[in-house]
C-alpha cells in the first residue's frame, strides 16, 4: 500500500491465508527523545490475521519481532 501512496490500511485475508502483514510508505517524523524532537524514520506496519487460528497475544508478538528485525537487520544474520 505505501508504493502508491498510503499511510494506513487494514490488509484483507484472502482463503486460505490466516494472515498478512502489511506496510505503508516510511516517512520521517518527530520523535521526542532527550529533551528534544529528532526525526525519525517510521515504517507503519499492519498485521490482520484470524483469530480462530492466531492467537492475538502471539501475533503481538511477532510483529514485535519483525519491528526490531526492521530496525537491526545485522542482527538476523546472527540469530540464524
Amino acid at each position: 500500500m505505501g508504493g502508491i501512496g498510503g499511510t494506513n490500511f487494514t490488509p484483507v485475508i484472502n482463503s486460505p491465508e490466516v494472515a498478512i502483514l502489511g506496510l505503508a510508505r516510511a516517512n520521517h517524523q518527530p520523535v521526542f527523545e532527550d529533551g528534544e524532537f529528532k526525526p525519525h524514520l517510521m515504517l507503519p506496519l499492519a498485521l490482520s490475521y484470524d483469530h480462530r487460528v492466531i492467537d492475538g497475544a502471539e501475533a503481538a508478538r511477532f510483529l514485535r519481532w519483525v519491528a526490531e528485525a526492521l530496525q537491526q537487520p545485522f542482527r538476523l544474520t546472527l540469530e540464524g
